[in-house]
């Protein structure tokens, strides 16, 4: 923390509460139920909620408690020094009519695909020492509010220059987060149920000490509804959370080239989702460091239980995955090192990957969620853990340490094959969005190596449900490669394949 950037206030209520912990003496705490803020579910209450966080803040700090009822607003700020604290039985509610929201002028971002929101539900600008607490629900209502927000650019009403005409749904900018807190210091977020969000769920930017807690995270109601979103954020913890999501789980994003994600601890988490259960990226403009990811159980999720990614031109270095627990989930391992962004080489080294199961099913793992993730438009057999660079950009120094993978087999050679003699002819995909299915058919059936230099598999075990034509590994160059206690079934000879260039 960067004392010489926060007020005396902000010092003043910091040390309180590290010498107090959780007997801490507020300023002023402030009740919805004697202010008298509206409970019903119908009377829009964001103006009242507003003033009492504002005043919460102008007295010094404190809390705000929300009693039991239902609180229907639109944007709501948090203020340096104040805890939102939602009592058993209290429900915010969003609004579902987008003028009731309002978003923050962040700076400019390297990334120009405009998938990234800046308005939300629960706001923070350039905030200190906040939270947002108790074991309430804050309920976006995101079905209804996206699809508001659709009829009213149908209608004229609403301008959205990035509509999707072809998926036939309004952009990720003009649909409310649930959360966006932006240049933060000191946030904690705990305890709460949270749920139906028109987009991502819970996204920090450029935010510095962060510590997400016993979430309840439900976000299924809507496109691209992720779970949690990290954005060049420094120390950050996230524990004991379970979230459902139709889009990606958690996701470490890097939108700002001059910045990254440093220093963040993922643990003890159940993920479920109709994309990705860990995922960096895509967005990887700076890069992510120092990065610890343990104890994490991901099922019936479509995509990659685990998927690092830099395609922008960020640097990923010293990653940590560890006990990770994946059934019924359609890809296990996926590792990119692309350059869709330009001319700017990203990187990716120190990776140790260690301690993880995972179950492949043949079928889609996602089938009972109503927004699925799309897929590929061609059959194909089932696709291997890839860990891919490009040419003359090397993956460096990846560990693959106690992995036991079950793959579905049932691959013919009848389904866009691809024989050995042609594996060195699949198509970079350089520029691409990355993707565990983005090679096409693979020639492998539990992994495809390509453009990596210092790579070690220790005690993995591949087992496959039912046959399949494939080897279980291709490398193609691929330089320091070491197998120790590698075992598959099949012979030796036939099941690990080095591509002649």
């Amino acid at each position: 923390m960067n004392l010489h950037s926060i007020s005396t206030k902000g010092i003043l209520l910091f040390f309180i509460c590290l010498f107090m912990g959780d007997n801490v003496s507020y300023a002023i705490v402030l009740n919805t139920t004697k202010l008298k803020i509206a409970n019903d579910g119908n009377t829009l209450c964001t103006l009242q909620l507003q003033r009492a966080i504002d005043r919460v803040c102008n007295n010094g700090g404190g809390r705000l408690d929300v009693t039991p009822g239902k609180y229907l607003t639109g944007s709501i700020m948090l203020k340096s020094g104040v805890e939102l604290h939602l009592m058993s039985g209290a429900v915010i509610l969003g609004s579902t009519n987008p003028k009731d929201y309002y978003s923050i002028k962040a700076q400019p971002i390297a990334d120009k695909r405009n998938d990234n929101s800046n308005i939300a539900l629960v706001l923070a600008y350039n905030a200190e020492n906040i939270s947002v607490t108790g074991n309430g629900t804050i309920d976006g209502q995101g079905l209804m509010l996206a699809l508001n927000i659709d009829s009213l650019y149908h209608k004229g009403m609403l301008k959205d220059n990035n509509y999707n005409v072809r998926r036939m749904r309004p952009s990720e900018q003009v649909r409310p987060k649930l959360f966006y807190f932006y240049k933060s210091n000191n946030v904690t977020v705990s305890d709460l149920c949270l749920k139906n969000s028109a987009c991502w769920g819970l996204s920090f930017d450029l935010c510095v000490n962060l510590n997400l807690k016993n979430l309840n995270i439900t976000n299924c109601a809507y496109w691209n509804n992720d779970g949690i979103d990290i954005d060049d954020c420094q120390h950050v913890k996230i524990a004991d959370c379970d979230i459902n999501s139709a889009d990606d789980a958690i996701c470490l994003k890097s939108y700002h080239a001059n910045s990254s994600c440093v220093d963040v601890d993922v643990q003890r988490c159940n993920l479920r989702s109709s994309a990705s259960g860990v995922k960096f990226g895509t967005a990887s403009w700076g890069g992510f460091s120092n990065i610890h990811v343990a104890d994490i159980k991901v099922f019936d999720t479509f995509r990659s239980a685990i998927a690092i990614e830099s395609v922008d031109g960020g640097s990923i270095d010293s990653v940590c995955v560890e006990r990770i627990n994946a059934v019924n989930t359609g890809n296990a391992i996926f590792l990119r090192l692309g350059q869709r962004a330009g001319s700017k080489n990203g990187s990716m080294k120190n990776i140790i990957l260690r301690d993880i199961t995972c179950t492949v099913p043949f079928e889609r793992p996602d089938k009972n969620y109503d927004l699925r993730g799309p897929e590929v438009d061609f059959f194909h057999n089932p696709f291997p853990s890839s860990i891919c660079g490009i040419p003359g950009n090397k993956i460096q120094n990846v560990m693959l340490e106690n992995i036991n993978i079950v793959y579905p087999g049932r691959a013919t050679k009848g389904m866009a094959y691809v024989p050995l003699w042609r594996a060195d002819k699949i198509d970079e995909q350089i520029m691409s969005y990355p993707e565990f299915s983005m090679f096409g058919e693979l020639p492998s059936w539990g992994f495809y190596v390509r453009h990596v230099s210092g790579i070690t598999f220790s005690n993995v075990k591949l087992s496959l449900a039912d046959n399949d034509f494939r080897p279980a590994f291709v490398f193609e160059d691929a330089a320091n490669v070491t197998l120790k206690d590698v075992t598959f079934p099949g012979d030796k000879s036939r099941q690990i394949y080095f591509v002649d260039k």
